[in-house]
Formats: structure tokens, C-alpha cells, sequence
């Protein structure tokens, strides 16, 4: 499943071992069988993330940090890659199963037509923690550019998430990621109007590049619940920006596993991100804008996209200022506290 190579057990003892916090919460992963999956449709997401796992079993996943983080106590919030309404039930209840047997918090994956009484029965029944929203389920007729937030995550789910204090999980949509208007603005009238939600902004709003943001941090400077994750993203210029922005207390590390398994480093060009990877490692990218091979001495320096998302967050870390506490509230205290306010009965 993983190779750890010489350069990946440097990189991790000598950067990354005394940074981390002993224990750890992951906010953002998924597990799934590829058997439950049902004509899940990719046309409305990017397709190299595929490449790196054709399915992620809960035995897959907790042995994935066993190799990575030696040394660490690593709890996962897992939840399904993703889903339609076909394979929703199959893969949400595998989430659950796995989710009682290894004492992990989950998250459903909820399909936007549900209504908010068959949100509550399905998170109930399955011990979830709340739910995790995705674009691709937002009507067909809407085209991908012009999809809103509110079309995949609709009033309704959020008032039933709000009279709970659930979590909401929110990948945002929209070419303009976190700098666009339509996105902000729908981010903030979410904490305005349902403020009993958890809401946890995804990746950091998919600010891959600084192009990505533009005046984004000076108007989410405002907010006061919200919390990011920074889950696939290297970007140590955006993790600045969010920490001085929000704060340490309103930071979650998530990672995006098993993608995170990836061996690449991540650049940016004209505003686009590209995944430079060895040669051949993931067959022929070629036709994906977001991915270039690479070979050579180049190719063997590589090291895995967590080690890569880690090491960006520690630069970050250090140009701020965090200090210890901040890194444990960062990397458990923060998750752990919005998980263990959520109770069911």
C-alpha cells in the first residue's frame, strides 16, 4: 500500500517528529470499497485524485499512519469519498460500521434532497457527528461554474445541523475558490443565519495558489465561528495568511487521505496548481492540467503530499509565531473539542 523510502523517514524525523504534537486529530479523510460504489460520476471534479487509491479500506487508512506517523496517536474523522444517491446508503453505512468498531468519528454524506428528517434519522442512527456536502451533488442542470453553495447544501439541512450543533463539512464550489464573492458571502450569511452549525471550510477554501484569494482573509477576518481545515494544500503563504487572519483557535489540521498518499511536490503557474510527480508512478497524466511528471534526481527527492502539506504548515508556523500550545490546539484540542460538543439523546 506504502512504500516509506530513506528520503520520506528523513524528512520525518528531522522536520516533522518534534513538531507534531504526541496525539493528533485528522478533521478531513475518507474510507470507501470500490464494490459500494454505484455510477458515481466525475464530471464536475478533478480526476488525478483518483489516481492514488481505487478504494481506501478502514484497515487501509489506520495502517497508512501507523507508517507515517511513528510514534504518534493519530485519530481520524472518516467519512465516504464520494457519493450519489445510488451508493449514498451502501457507503454511508460502512462509515458507521467501520466508525463503531475502531471508535472514530464520522460524518454522513448527505445528498441535498434529503429532507431535514431523513438528514437527522440517518445521522442518528449512524452515531455521525454531522455531514459532508460535495458540489458534484448540486442539481445536473446547473453547470459547474455556476454552482452555489446553498444548491448542494440547502436551508433546510442546515437549520436541522444548526438546532443540533452539528458539524457541516464544506468543500466550496465556484472557479474563483475562496476569493469568490458568491462563495464569501454565502460563507458568511451561513454563520449569520444558522450559528449553531460547526461549519468546517475545507482545504482552506481551496486557496491552492495566492491567486486564489485576493481580499478573502480581510473579509473572514470578521467571522467568529467558522473553522478551516487545511487539507491538501501546500501552500505556506495561505496558512500565513489564515493564522493571522483567524487564529490558531479556528485551525484544523485535516489532510484529505488516502490522496495525501501521493508522492509529489505542488507548484504554482499563471495561478493554476501542478502536482509534480515521478514518471510513471501514476500512469499516463499527460491530459490532466494539474499534473506533470518529473524524473531523474528531481523524481527521488519526492516525498508524500502529507509530508509536503505538513512541512508548508510548519514554515507557516514558524513566520507567525505559534508556539506549542498553539500547535496542540491546532493539530487535537480544536477537533477535539468540536467533536466532543456533539452529542446524540
Amino acid at each position: 500500500m506504502l512504500e516509506i523510502k530513506d528520503v520520506d523517514r528523513k524528512i520525518y524525523a528531522e522536520q516533522l517528529q518534534g513538531f507534531l504534537p504526541d496525539r493528533i486529530i485528522d478533521i478531513h479523510t475518507h474510507i470507501w470499497l470500490d464494490r459500494l460504489k454505484k455510477n458515481v460520476k466525475k464530471d464536475r471534479v478533478v480526476s488525478w485524485p483518483s489516481l492514488v487509491a481505487k478504494e481506501n479500506s478502514i484497515e487501509d487508512h489506520l495502517e497508512c499512519y501507523r507508517l507515517m506517523f511513528p510514534g504518534k496517536e493519530v485519530t481520524p474523522m472518516i467519512f465516504p469519498g464520494l457519493v450519489n444517491a445510488e451508493s449514498a446508503d451502501g457507503l454511508n453505512q460502512y462509515v458507521a460500521e467501520s466508525s463503531g468498531q475502531h471508535g472514530l468519528p464520522a460524518l454522513l454524506f448527505a445528498i441535498p434532497e434529503w429532507s431535514a428528517a431523513d438528514v437527522e434519522r440517518r445521522v442518528i442512527e449512524g452515531g455521525f457527528k454531522g455531514i459532508k456536502v460535495y458540489l458534484n451533488l448540486a442539481p445536473a442542470y446547473l453547470p459547474r461554474k455556476e454552482i452555489r453553495i446553498f444548491d448542494f447544501l440547502p436551508p433546510h439541512q442546515l437549520e436541522l445541523l444548526h438546532r443540533h450543533g452539528w458539524i457541516a463539512m464544506l468543500h466550496i464550489p465556484r472557479d474563483g475558490r475562496l476569493r469568490d464573492l458568491v462563495n464569501l458571502a454565502q460563507m458568511i450569511e451561513i454563520e449569520k443565519r444558522y450559528p449553531g452549525v460547526r461549519l468546517i471550510i475545507a482545504h482552506v477554501g481551496r486557496a491552492y495558489c495566492r491567486e486564489d484569494v485576493d481580499n478573502a482573509f480581510e473579509v473572514l477576518k470578521e467571522t467568529k465561528k467558522m473553522a478551516f481545515d487545511f487539507s491538501a494544500n501546500t501552500n505556506d503563504w495561505v496558512f500565513e495568511q489564515l493564522i493571522r487572519a483567524v487564529g490558531p483557535k479556528r485551525i484544523l489540521f485535516g489532510s484529505d487521505l488516502p490522496i495525501l498518499r501521493m508522492r509529489m511536490r505542488r507548484i504554482c503557474e499563471n495561478g493554476a496548481y501542478i502536482n509534480l510527480v515521478p514518471k510513471g508512478l501514476y500512469g499516463d497524466v499527460s491530459g490532466d492540467k494539474n499534473m506533470r511528471e518529473v524524473e531523474g534526481a528531481e523524481a527521488e527527492k519526492l516525498t508524500f503530499f502529507m509530508y509536503e502539506e505538513l512541512l508548508a504548515f510548519k514554515r507557516a508556523a514558524e513566520r507567525t509565531g505559534l508556539v506549542v500550545s498553539d500547535l496542540e490546539d491546532i493539530f487535537y484540542n480544536n477537533s477535539r473539542s468540536i467533536i466532543d460538543s456533539i452529542q446524540h439523546g
